[in-house]
């Protein structure tokens, strides 16, 4: 009776090794929708190394670049030629949810995708360079007031994207038009910094993580953060918009989803992976060093939260005259 008791126990843990080996993707894969440095880069980088350094996922997971439409074409490549890759995870912002909201990606909407984790929460900000005439916040204003397209402003996508919103939400504080604003649109977050460090834009709207690199070489000055509160740590020296007397915010929430039929088994297997990450102490300084604050979502409370946001942004949307 005990061998036989003692054989199933061996089996038994035998196939539950088997499942979990099966389970595990082959080439596991992170699709950063945008060119390198931006935030979709740091959203990839972070469950990269968060992923492994937690001896979660046993084969490496390599970050690969599809930058078009601010993940347009990511998103259409995913649903329509990737939908059942169980190992392709494919990184989305609060910006992602604006372009679908407003239906910039296409034929495709919001409930295309099966939306698994949400690991991070950045907040817009406002950045000039180290040498720019504008000193803080109510500088600016005070120049869009005096000739709205004075100041050339630079950033990550095209109008209606996040990053536009960011710089219309400003134009709105100061009693403009934002039509009236010089803005020149980059694809992803990193080349707009690079116009502004080689003069080509006078200021940059995007997410304070995709500024902190050069803050800290001291390249550049940030005018405002776009959250409610100061942010902690190393970025708490930074005054936001609404202490400084105009109500302008921008949370943006970072986060990664799957194709719509990678089946039930192995989004759950992301699921717990994810479930365990965000829990982890390791994967809160890692998450800090990247300069995002807490935002641990997964499964269906993810999914709520998405078709919630999107019906926000539409209004949002209506209410600077973009067009859906």
């Amino acid at each position: 009776m005990k061998n036989i008791v003692g054989r199933l126990a061996l089996v038994t843990s035998s196939l539950l090794i088997c499942t979990q080996l099966w389970a595990e993707p082959k080439r596991p894969e992170c699709l950063a929708p945008a060119k390198p440095g931006g935030g979709f880069d740091i959203t990839c980088k972070l469950a990269q190394g968060g992923l492994h350094e937690a001896g979660l996922l046993e084969a490496p997971m390599r970050v690969t670049y599809m930058p078009g439409g601010i993940g347009a074409v990511a998103y259409n490549a995913v649903v329509a030629q990737r939908p059942d890759e169980p190992g392709t995870l494919t990184a989305w912002s609060s910006g992602s949810l604006l372009n679908l909201a407003q239906g910039k990606f296409g034929r495709y909407d919001e409930k295309a995708v099966r939306w698994l984790a949400a690991i991070g929460t950045d907040y817009g900000a406002v950045t000039v360079r180290e040498d720019s005439p504008l000193e803080d916040f109510d500088d600016l204003i005070e120049a869009l007031r005096k000739d709205p397209a004075a100041q050339v402003i630079g950033a990550g996508g095209t109008i209606g994207s996040q990053d536009w919103m960011q710089a219309a939400m400003v134009a709105r504080a100061a009693g403009v038009n934002p039509k009236q604003l010089r803005y020149v649109a980059f694809e992803g977050g990193g080349e707009p910094m690079t116009a502004l460090l080689g003069g080509h834009v006078q200021v940059v709207t995007s997410g304070i993580g995709e500024a902190t690199a050069q803050l800290a070489a001291g390249k550049v000055r940030v005018l405002a953060v776009l959250s409610d509160e100061r942010l902690p740590g190393d970025l708490a020296s930074i005054p936001t918009a609404k202490e400084q007397g105009f109500d302008v915010t921008w949370p943006i929430a970072r986060g990664f989803y799957v194709g719509p039929k990678v089946s039930d088994e192995d989004y759950d297997w992301w699921k717990q992976r994810f479930d365990t990450l965000l829990a982890s102490e390791g994967f809160a300084k890692l998450r800090e060093q990247r300069d995002l604050l807490p935002l641990s979502i997964t499964g269906d409370e993810l999914q709520a939260y998405v078709y919630k946001q999107v019906e926000q942004y539409k209004a949002l949307a209506d209410e600077f005259g973009l067009v859906r």
